[in-house]
């Protein structure tokens, strides 16, 4: 029998075929909820006659900063698929979120003065508070 997960605080599967999709909530220790999302499929490593089966497992975890952003991205993808989004709509979309995302990821990385003050680090903390809670 496996480990119990202590940092799980929520899980669902979705069965597919020979693959389950487990979405689940877990805690960071220092209390912060993130997804991780795992495709499990089994595997018949053995014989017909003498069948041996594992589990390959792919794991993808999404923090909170990143939830908007890829609910926004599925959305189009899923729009796309269905065929209620033109592919060139979803593309000028996620273009201009690449574009907003790329200019913000350049003014993070403007070297920092040499030394800063007190003041400068709770104008620096007030700022990145400010962006967290916008995504």
């Amino acid at each position: 029998m496996g480990e119990i997960d202590k940092d799980l605080i929520y899980s669902e599967g979705v069965k597919a075929g020979k693959r389950i999709y487990y979405f689940d909530v877990k805690q960071s220790r220092n209390g912060d909820k993130y997804i991780a999302i795992t495709e499990s499929k089994k595997i018949n490593e053995g014989t017909p006659e003498n069948p041996r089966f594992t589990f390959q497992k792919h794991k993808l975890f999404l923090y909170k900063e990143d939830y908007e952003k890829f609910v926004e991205a599925l959305n189009r993808t899923l729009g796309v698929a269905k065929g209620e989004i033109p592919v060139a709509e979803a593309a000028q979309a996620s273009a201009s979120a690449e574009t907003a995302r790329a200019e913000y990821e350049a003014q993070a990385e403007e070297p920092a003065p040499a030394v800063e003050s007190a003041d400068d680090k709770q104008e620096k903390k007030s700022f990145l508070d400010k962006v967290k809670d916008i995504f």
